[in-house]
């Protein structure tokens, strides 16, 4: 792990001296591996993994018997380099949102069904059949986004645990963290409508271990389809 980590700083080093520092121009060659390693104060496999990673973001290239160049396009190389860092950026972010949503969300879901007044209860099912119509209308648009929110907010307010609504923001940011993605979105789409029909299903019947399932799946749902992957779950 250390290897890698440090590889990734040494791309990250490199990736800086090429298109900030400009101190490799688009064409030239870098310098032979020992030299270039010992300037970086690193080993020769550690540069090895560096420049492998450079190479296949398209910002290097490696030509055998004759040395490493810089891309000759480099702007566009440039670009594409900062929209590939931005999308793992973002995929990050959401992993983490998911995850904590998966630790609170089944259970304060789990709990709405216990305790919950009957006009709680009423007052989710018509949020969800806002937010199933929402759906249908425009799954991409700003009040599908809306309706999302206030439909799995109101089930984690009926939980009445004063902890959990504190994870409000969690929540929210999850939901328009992934229409910013914007990755299979219809896809989402379509599991969503037809997760939403078992949570509102199960929260009429007080049913909680079939509304804890149901919100899993949902989430899982989701996961699966923005391609994000936490092994441990």
């Amino acid at each position: 792990m250390q290897t890698e980590n440090l590889s990734q700083r040494t791309a990250e080093t490199l990736r800086a001296q090429i298109l900030e520092e400009k101190k490799y121009r688009p064409g030239e060659k870098l310098p032979n591996e020992n030299e270039l390693a010992e300037s970086l104060g690193i080993s020769r496999t550690t540069l090895r993994e560096a420049i492998r990673t450079l190479a296949s973001e398209g910002l290097l290239e490696v030509r055998r018997g004759r040395g490493t160049f810089v891309a000759g396009e480099l702007d566009r190389v440039a670009a594409e380099s900062v929209n590939m860092q931005e999308l793992v950026r973002m995929q990050v972010t959401l992993r983490d949102l998911y995850e904590a949503r998966m630790i609170f969300e089944p259970q304060a879901a789990a709990l709405a069904c216990k305790r919950a007044t009957d006009e709680e209860i009423e007052r989710i099912l018509a949020l969800g059949a806002e937010c199933q119509r929402q759906l249908q209308i425009d799954p991409r648009g700003k009040n599908r986004i809306a309706s999302e929110s206030a439909f799995h907010g109101a089930i984690i307010k009926a939980a009445h645990n004063d902890f959990l609504s504190q994870f409000m923001p969690t929540l929210t940011q999850t939901i328009e963290q992934t229409f910013a993605l914007n990755y299979n979105l219809d896809v989402i789409a379509e599991d969503a409508y037809k997760d939403h029909i078992l949570i509102m299903d199960f929260l009429k019947k007080r049913d909680a271990r079939g509304v804890k399932s149901a919100v899993t799946v949902h989430l899982h749902h989701a996961v699966q389809h923005e391609q994000i992957s936490f092994e441990e779950l």
